[in-house]
């Protein structure tokens, strides 16, 4: 029987980089988790939680890869995936827009080879992509990603108070002009193709922009996933995702925060209720 599975990742310390720790992100895994379990039906066991020295890139690409694999031999109808980390930039590998830089995400094991960041220990958006490209239109796909797209840095009021960018610039500075300038997608225009209609996206801010490692309520999370899974316990599964968007939109502004998040949502998925698989043409918000 066709059942859901979810892999939760938070990483606060990074191997080569004690500089860049963060502090909310194995809290966004507790918080992701809780609401899996109590909203949205998933059983512990069907809950994967990678956190700090366990999030090493082959260990996240090989947890992903296996549970994409379950949904391509039909054993899945629901599949989350949660990110919590640093994000950071590299040139277009592909070739495919010169003018165009890609987005990456930080494991536990970053490091550099040369001036640029080590393919083999950096996660890209093109390798999830690709990962994502494989999971059959009949199991649904909810990925969300509490990490920054761009080094704009955040506004004075943030540096006020107790927060940090989830961001990490590109390692050395031949590397940054590299991307210096270029234009960047945004992951929901990435990770989830504009062909596929089963796969939800949410990005915890702007292309342009970066997301907080915060302290809220007396604990440091991430303020996106923080307001994210508090309005879903609220509202007990009551607003559609679009409303929900609205809703922690709302919520991250009267925070002052400068952040807005993304969703890139399939128009008939827009229930967190999940009874099945879910498919529709896909909009942007």
């Amino acid at each position: 029987m066709a059942t859901r599975k979810a892999l939760c990742v938070g990483i606060n310390v990074f191997k080569n980089y004690p500089g860049a720790t963060l502090q909310g992100c194995v809290n966004d895994v507790d918080d992701i988790s809780k609401v899996l379990k109590s909203h949205l039906g998933f059983s512990e066991n069907e809950i994967t939680r990678l956190t700090n020295e366990q999030a090493t890139k082959v260990n996240i690409m090989n947890n992903l890869r296996s549970i994409v694999a379950e949904a391509r031999d039909g054993k899945l109808s629901y599949l989350v995936f949660s990110l919590s980390s640093h994000g950071t930039q590299v040139p277009d590998i592909t070739g495919e827009e010169p003018d165009r830089a890609d987005e990456a995400f930080c494991p536990h094991d970053l490091a550099q080879a040369g001036n640029q960041w080590d393919k083999n220990h950096i996660i890209l958006d093109d390798e999830l992509n690709q990962l994502m490209l494989q999971i059959p239109n009949n199991v649904l796909v909810e990925v969300v990603l509490d990490t920054c797209h761009s080094g704009t840095g955040l506004k004075g009021i943030d540096m006020l108070l107790e927060r940090r960018p989830r961001f990490l610039p590109p390692p050395s500075l031949e590397a940054f002009l590299e991307v210096e300038n270029r234009t960047l997608r945004g992951m929901p225009h990435h990770i989830v193709d504009k062909g596929l209609t089963h796969q939800i996206l949410w990005a915890a801010c702007r292309a342009d922009q970066t997301s907080a490692d915060a302290r809220i309520g007396g604990s440091w999370h991430g303020a996106f996933t923080y307001f994210f899974c508090k309005e879903i316990r609220d509202n007990n599964n009551r607003w559609n995702r679009r409303e929900l968007l609205k809703k922690v939109r709302l919520d991250l502004s009267r925070g002052r925060y400068t952040q807005i998040p993304q969703l890139e949502c399939p128009a008939a998925s827009r229930t967190l209720i999940i009874s099945g698989p879910e498919r529709a043409a896909s909009t942007t918000a």
